[in-house]
């Protein structure tokens, strides 16, 4: 798989969920901001491994 294609593989959800995060996160105080960021990139992580294979 090339380079451009697993940055883009990244790069898309991340974007994505940081425009929710700003977009439901205005009530939320900066912990639970921040909580939910790493468990949701964390979710991100796991879903692009399991999708390759553990490569």
């Amino acid at each position: 798989m090339s380079a451009n294609v697993l940055s883009l593989d990244i790069i898309v959800p991340i974007l994505v969920y940081c425009a929710l995060l700003l977009w439901v996160g205005r009530g939320m105080s900066w912990t639970a901001r921040l909580a939910t960021a790493a468990v949701t990139l964390a979710l991100i992580v796991c879903v692009l491994l399991v999708e390759r294979g553990w490569r």
